[in-house]
Parts: structure tokens; sequence; C-alpha cells
């Protein structure tokens, strides 16, 4: 960050926008207590404050959710939301009290569905993401920073975090809101702040400026459309084909084909088996019924082992967990599925492997200081980039993508869709999974709807609408909400 300057005040909501790496994410760590300063003050009540960690910036009113969850797998709900601060009766933990606390701001943020007792390893994503919320909310912030709080939230989920911002801006609480969703920041805030490569660009009340203006400022170049054109051209052969595809509770008999040359998305409110067809696909899950042809081939996703050799890929749901080893180098995550192609005699030629990581790099322009870095030092689009790099390394036919450009900026999303339009029209495959409506409907050429286990919804061409995507997501024909 350079010479950066900035003001939020109380009983407001600040949007902070900007691409990955352009300095929101030092900002807030600053902010927080996580690092000091070189240069420059920061004032929080009229008052030089200079915390030298996370738990003086809080015990001050300072609370921050960081986008990477902070969580205890393997601890309690409970546990988790009161780590810091416990209820205690003679020195020892209250946990009676503790989990009735815990189930009043599980009320607060809706979910009551969640089991104070339960672990937060047994969560969904999203789940686990109102734990977080939650765990900030118990410490009464003054300042509530939110670095993409609801990247992984279901749609009913962000509706509850809305409401809970605009509850604590009418009680005076200043909240930081760090989005790359455009429609999230429209809604919600009232001045906005942009970054770009560690300065402050500008700050404007909303409205100012339109969509377009915002997005120039944040990438410093003119932009294109959003969206690659589609092309019009008859569908090559059937890749992938599953029918009666079935896994416990989750899958309750999917049919989908997917062919050489198109993108096919997944849509439909989260819970209703998309992550778990594409795990079962690639081999991830174990008692699997029905049948799937790969190829024109009969397939039995044995293992990703089996699925990778055949010619499969799966970017995961969350890079940080189950993407990526982040203390490992750059070069070293970009050469996990890669080993054997770099290797002569079971032994790992250097300069193959030099060349295949600066081909990765430069096959999605991955901003790198030296592949020897650990790959948690690049920002989250780059780290993206680099989970998607190592399974293109291998030339697949059928890519799986799950959610893959949450959390990540406008600049990197238009490259990723790019890079999707590019593999279809070379001959490749592609199953998306997204949770925005947008990318589904501007990136895909069919879309699946999900609802309970099952395919219910096909829609494309102008049947392809947002409107039409959420009928069939709560299973209800477009015209009955017409």
């Amino acid at each position: 960050m350079d010479s950066v300057d900035f003001c939020c005040q109380a009983g407001s909501i600040h949007g902070i926008l900007g691409e990955n790496g352009a300095g929101k994410s030092t900002l807030i760590k600053i902010l927080s207590g996580v690092l000091a300063p070189s240069e420059g003050q920061v004032i929080f009540d009229g008052r030089n404050v200079a915390y030298r960690s996370t738990a003086e910036a809080t015990a001050d009113g300072i609370v921050c959710i960081f986008q990477e969850l902070s969580l205890v797998p393997d601890l309690s709900v409970a546990e988790n939301i009161f780590i810091d601060q416990p209820p205690r009766r003679f020195g020892l933990i209250d946990t009676r009290k503790q989990r009735q606390m815990a189930k009043e701001i599980l009320a607060r943020i809706k979910c009551e569905d969640v089991d104070p007792d339960a672990h937060i390893r047994e969560l969904s994503l999203s789940r686990r993401q109102m734990i977080e919320i939650a765990k900030a909310l118990v410490k009464n912030p003054r300042v509530l920073i939110l670095d993409e709080a609801t990247s992984a939230l279901t749609s009913n989920d962000v509706q509850t975090v809305y409401d809970l911002i605009a509850e604590l801006r009418a009680d005076g609480v200043a909240c930081i809101f760090i989005s790359h969703r455009m429609h999230e920041v429209d809604q919600l805030c009232d001045q906005l702040s942009v970054f770009r490569n560690g300065q402050h660009i500008k700050s404007f009340a909303k409205g100012a400026l339109s969509e377009a203006e915002i997005v120039q400022l944040m990438i410093g170049r003119e932009i294109t459309a959003q969206f690659p054109p589609k092309r019009d051209k008859s569908l090559g052969e059937t890749t992938l084909s599953v029918s009666d595809l079935r896994w416990e509770d989750s899958l309750k008999g999917v049919d989908i084909d997917v062919h050489a040359g198109e993108i096919v998305g997944l849509g439909g409110l989260d819970g209703q088996g998309h992550k778990e067809l594409l795990l079962a696909l690639f081999g991830a899950l174990h008692g699997v019924e029905g049948q799937i042809s790969l190829k024109g081939r009969p397939y039995r996703p044995a293992s990703p082992a089996l699925s990778k050799r055949l010619g499969l890929a799966l970017v995961p749901e969350d890079r940080k967990t189950e993407g990526l080893m982040l203390e490992m180098s750059i070069g070293d995550n970009l050469l996990l599925p890669n080993y054997p192609e770099v290797s002569k005699n079971g032994v790992i030629d250097g300069g193959m492997a030099k060349a295949a990581i600066e081909k990765a790099v430069a096959l999605l322009q991955i901003k790198v200081g030296s592949p020897d870095h650990p790959v948690e030092t690049l920002s989250g689009g780059n780290q993206q980039k680099g989970v998607i790099a190592k399974w293109l390394m291998l030339n697949p036919d059928v890519i799986l993508l799950n959610d893959p450009t949450r959390g990540i900026d406008v600049g990197t999303k238009q490259e990723i869709y790019r890079l999707m339009r590019d593999l279809v029209d070379a001959g490749k495959s592609v199953l998306l999974y997204s949770t925005d409506y947008a990318e589904l409907i501007g990136c895909c050429d069919r879309v699946c709807v999900m609802y309970d286990g099952r395919v219910v919804s096909e829609l494309e061409g102008d049947a392809l609408t947002e409107k039409a995507i959420v009928a069939a997501s709560l299973n209800i024909h477009t015209e009955a909400v017409a």
C-alpha cells in the first residue's frame, strides 16, 4: 500500500472495491491489528491507535470477518462462537450458559437449524460462514469489517446478512463492506472507495458513478463485455452422460448430458445436490449408483486418480482447504496432479517441471513473484487461477467447476469466463456450478436447475432468464410467479 487516505463514518456502510491484490486486504489487516503500518497513522474515535494484535483491535470495538474462515473444525459451534470470551462460572467455562447464548445468537442470524453442539466440520460452507458472522456479532463491534462475507452464502443467508448490517448501521455501527458482487454493493452501501495497485483511487457516494465507470477505475483500463459471446454451432459428441445417478439423500436420480463444445450450468438453491454431483462424477464419493458414460464408454468413478487418468478435472469449492496446499510453493502446487508427466523413471525431471510451471503461469497469467514462494502469498484471484491451471496442464476433456469465481475480482472473473469459452471452442466440455445467476445466464449454453437431488428444469436460449432459474429453484412453474 502507498500513501492511502481512507475514512469511514459511524452509522454508515462503506464499500471497498478493487481487484485482488489492489490493497483491500492489507488495509483491513492494518485496521484490525494483523499488520502495523510502516508509515502514516490510524485514527479511531479521535485517537491515534496502533494495535499490536487483533485482540487489541477487538477490545477497542474493531471486529473483522475475514474471507478465509477462522473456525476450528473439531470444536463445536458454541465453542467456536465464544472461543475468545467464553462465559465462566467459578473460573470455569459455563458450558450450559455458553450453549444457551449460542442458541440465542443462532436465532438472531436465522440459523435455528444448527445444533450448538455440532462440530464445525459437519456443517456446509454456507453455514460455517454464518457461524463466522455470529462469532463477530457477539463481540459487539463498533466497526464491523466484512471481507467477502457473503461469497459462500445461500440466497436466504445473504438476505439475513443484509438485514443484520442494516440493523447495525441503524445502531451507529460503522460497517466496511468488501465484495466483488456489484449488486451487493449497490444494494447495501452508502459510500464507496476504489483501490488499485495498493493505492486509494477515489471515494464517492453510491450512485455517483455508473457500474462501467466503477469497473474501469478498478482495473485501470477500458472494459470489454463481461461475458464472451456464445457461438452458434452444432454440438459435438456427448462427452459425459449421466442417468438415474443416486447417492445417499443428496442425489435422487440425476439425468444430465454434456456435449463437447458447450458449457452446461448447474443452478438452484444451495444444498440441492450440485456439489455432490460434481464430487460423484470425479470419484470422490463412495456408494454412488446409476449409469455414467464418458466419451461413449461406461464409466465407474471409483477414485479421483482414475477420473484424472480418464480425462476429468475438478476445481473444488474451497481453494484454501480443497484446492491448494497453502504452505507449499506455488510451483509444487501447480505440479501436484502432474508429477507423472514431469518425471522420468519415477524421478522428477527439473527441466520438465520448470517448463510445466512456466506454461501454467503463462496460460492463466498468474501474478507470481517467484514459483518458489508459498502459494498462500498469492492474492485470492491468483490462487484460484493456480487451482484451475494445475488441472488444465493435464489437458482434460471434461472440466467440472464448483463456483470457480466465488470471492474473486471482476477482472479475474472475465479472464476465467474467456478461458471457459476458449476451452469449449476447442472441443472441451465444461460443467459449471455457480451461485451467481448472472454468471449462469452469461456463460452457459444450457442450465440444468436442481431441486431435491434431481434436475427439474433445463433452460436455454430465450428461456434462460433469472426469473426462470429462480422459479425452477423453488420447483414451481414460471407462470405461477408471473
